[in-house]
């Protein structure tokens, strides 16, 4: 099986939660929950969080983590991930969006075992959903997929527009191909991303396929001070530590 690093791109600043990665989640830091969950993965040989803050990677660096500087000058995390693919060896890069303290490993494997195609550049998670009265919601990320699972487009408006059983939630968590990846970063932002303000519509936009897997994870990912209260509920519920 191809190898996969896993890369976390983590920054201070949040319009909407400064300092969001250093927040205790029942006494541990946000970076700290994802980094533990990812090494849960079976297929990834290497984890690397990439920060552009000297607090957080003396954290992580704190923790026992592999860290790097990068530069401050990036738009997305997918640039700061890909700062640090140019310097390491695998040929599969698992970009693991750095406020999901509750990511389970099997999912992250799901990307690497798809990757073992060469032929899908990207691929991405997707959960079913059947509460219909979150299809209006705009946080939340909408994906549809063709006969053979490769995504048709990405809206943070209704999709399908009358869905009347289920839709696909997006699950910002990507696997790339490496050198996929690289050429991505370099690609100017498209009309589509701009207007729905998502990356992953670029490589649509310019004619590459992206691979969903379904998955049973039904994402809580941090975007507020309250959502640290909600992840340690479920915590709690679960003992899941």
């Amino acid at each position: 099986m191809k190898q996969a690093t896993a890369v976390i791109p983590v920054r201070y600043q949040s319009r909407r939660f400064p300092g969001k990665p250093l927040a205790l989640i029942q006494g541990k830091p946000l970076v700290q929950r994802v980094y533990e969950r990812a090494q849960k993965a079976k297929h990834v040989n290497r984890i690397i969080i990439a920060t552009d803050d000297k607090r957080i990677y003396q954290t992580a660096e704190n923790f026992g983590a592999e860290v790097r500087m990068t530069s401050p000058s990036h738009h997305s995390g997918t640039d700061r991930v890909a700062e640090v693919a140019k310097e390491i060896k695998s040929p599969i890069i698992i970009n693991i969006q750095g406020d999901e303290p509750l990511l389970k490993g099997e999912v992250i494997d799901s990307l690497v075992v798809a990757l073992q195609d060469n032929t899908i550049p990207m691929a991405t998670l997707a959960a079913r959903m059947n509460d219909l009265s979150l299809l209006n919601e705009k946080n939340i990320v909408k994906v549809v997929s063709d006969a053979n699972g490769f995504a048709l487009y990405f809206s943070r408006s209704p999709l399908p527009f009358q869905a009347s059983d289920y839709f696909l939630q997006h699950i910002g968590i990507y696997g790339y191909q490496k050198d996929f990846l690289l050429a991505f970063s370099k690609m100017q932002p498209s009309r589509l991303e701009k207007t729905e303000k998502l990356e992953q519509l670029r490589a649509l936009e310019n004619g590459y396929k992206i691979k969903i897997i379904e998955t049973q994870l039904h994402s809580l990912s941090v975007s507020s001070p309250q959502d640290i209260i909600k992840v340690e509920n479920l915590l709690k519920k679960k003992n899941d530590d």
